[in-house]
């Protein structure tokens, strides 16, 4: 459905008040005025600058009770049909509110920026007024800003809709549109740059307003007269920016699939469904996320930092502790402003760490229901949306997850990460070895493989890094005895918790795919 017809459908829905979150305001303003000019309705619009004024006032014939209710004195001409004429002192938000709940006039009024001033009591009195009495007086608040925050009170009575943002074919569309207008202005002079560049910046384009696609293509395309990866690294960067006032964390240093060990059916499965993320395969749905569950340690958010960093895109870390709020309906708008700056990423990875100690309060009321509400959101967001954001979500603890987040269907794997076995050991053993300067083959990595038994990766790791201090304090060269030797002192996670270790491995044999 198109904007058009999906304000079409939310108008027809005669809730008194119609949030519309948007940068793009003259885009939303147009289509209004479209949607009004159809049903022949009154339009009003209202800001700070110019106050109230009867967007499509009409002068003449059987509309001349028109001026005598706005503005009330008559016109010296009968030809000026469908003039912008002010309402008098209606600059101040509550005046306007006043005039609008007083006059009792149907039609849209269209309030623009209101959000600074929705803390007023007496706004949010009138606001209600006005929606109290709308089954009475067919008119529609219509509230237009970037970020759009309610009241409880008032939120009851108000719809909330976003603006769609550009597909691959519409950016072509304006990309082609950038490079005729920059040809015109230059006399002819064509636009440089390799196909490859050009496709992946359409790619990382995708998530912003139309707004936004065309200033930096212009910016692209203007700065040199050519297309390159440089352009991409901009956009890249812009969208960075955009994320960084969210629960978003946004890391672009991510590593690659040669620095995890182990975990071949999770390598396999993301290269099977690389090309298809990457919109190279047009008959193949895109790959929405997986739910990666395993022991602490064993190297899930390494694996996590994998999956973006095989798939060239940004991964987008989001802080559930962050969300919540001890203000009515603030954990769900964060929540929303999160996962809409990862669509505005898009394509990218969104990282859900330990999504179980957010979630795993959505089914009590000791919370007032605001896990409840998070865990609601969250699970419409992964349902419905349809930009190309591969959610990865990790969890240690599959009891503490609520039953709807683990249906089929949330993810399209759920992978359990168990504990290294003796190949994957070596393959780790070497990584750490390798990454501290050490060279692999002069240790005995069978015999550390065997001494490591029952570790997870990371407790791997910090038996090379305990190992070399104890080399480095003895002034010697790290050798396999000091890793042996470090190895017999650490008693790993699978001995400390043996039991829930045991009993997690136990109901994930035959509810997961091993990774």
């Amino acid at each position: 459905m198109n904007d058009l017809d999906a304000l079409r459908h939310a108008l027809a829905s005669r809730f008194p008040i119609l949030c519309i979150e948007t940068h793009e305001e003259p885009r939303a303003r147009a289509l209004l005025r479209k949607i009004s000019a159809e049903a022949g309705g009154a339009l009003y619009e209202w800001s700070i600058a110019d106050g109230l004024s009867h967007a499509n006032f009409q002068y003449g014939g059987d509309r001349r009770q028109n001026w005598q209710t706005v503005e009330g004195w008559q016109p010296e001409r009968d030809d000026q049909e469908g003039q912008q004429r002010a309402v008098e002192n209606t600059q101040e938000l509550q005046a306007a509110l006043h005039h609008i709940d007083k006059a009792g006039k149907a039609g849209l009024y269209l309030l623009c920026d209101v959000h600074p001033f929705l803390e007023q009591a007496a706004v949010q009195r009138l606001l209600r007024e006005i929606a109290f009495t709308h089954a009475d007086c067919a008119r529609t608040l219509v509230l237009i800003g970037p970020d759009i925050s309610l009241p409880p009170e008032i939120a009851r009575h108000a719809l909330f809709h976003s603006l769609s943002l550009p597909d691959v074919a519409r950016i072509k569309a304006i990309f082609a549109e950038e490079i005729e207008l920059f040809a015109r202005s230059r006399e002819g002079r064509k636009v440089q740059g390799e196909q490859a560049a050009a496709d992946l910046l359409v790619q990382h384009l995708l998530g912003l307003c139309e707004e936004d696609v065309r200033r930096l293509l212009r910016l692209a395309i203007r700065d040199d007269a050519a297309i390159t990866h440089a352009d991409v690294a901009r956009v890249v960067q812009v969208k960075r920016e955009m994320c960084a006032d969210s629960a978003l964390e946004i890391e672009f240093a991510v590593t690659d699939l040669a620095r995890v060990g182990g975990m071949p059916n999770l390598k396999r499965w993301l290269a099977l469904r690389q090309a298809a993320f990457a919109g190279q395969a047009a008959d193949l749905p895109w790959p929405r996320g997986i739910l990666l569950l395993g022991v602490q340690g064993a190297g899930k958010s390494l694996a996590v930092r994998t999956i973006a960093g095989a798939w060239k895109v940004p991964l987008a870390r989001l802080d559930m502790g962050s969300l919540f709020d001890k203000f009515h309906g603030e954990t769900e708008r964060k929540l929303r402003k999160a996962l809409a700056a990862a669509e505005a990423l898009a394509p990218c990875v969104l990282w859900i760490d330990e999504i179980e100690k957010a979630l795993a309060q959505g089914s009590a009321d000791s919370d007032g229901g605001v896990g409840r509400r998070v865990l609601g959101s969250l699970l419409t967001w992964m349902a419905e949306h349809d930009s190309r954001v591969f959610i990865a979500a990790t969890a240690n603890e599959i009891r503490s997850l609520p039953p709807e987040l683990m249906r089929k269907g949330r993810f399209d794997e759920i992978f359990f990460v168990d504990l290294p076995d003796l190949a994957t050991r070596r393959e780790i053993l070497g990584i750490h070895l390798t990454r501290r300067q050490h060279m692999p083959e002069r240790f005995e990595l069978d015999q550390l493989a065997r001494a490591s038994e029952g570790f997870t990766g990371a407790e791997i790791e910090q038996a090379v890094i305990a190992a070399s201090f104890e080399a480095h304090a003895a002034r010697q060269t790290l050798a396999t005895p000091h890793l042996v030797a470090e190895m017999a002192r650490t008693r790993p996670l699978s001995v400390l918790m043996a039991e829930s270790m045991s009993e997690l491995r136990s109901w994930a044999q035959t509810r997961t795919v091993q990774a």
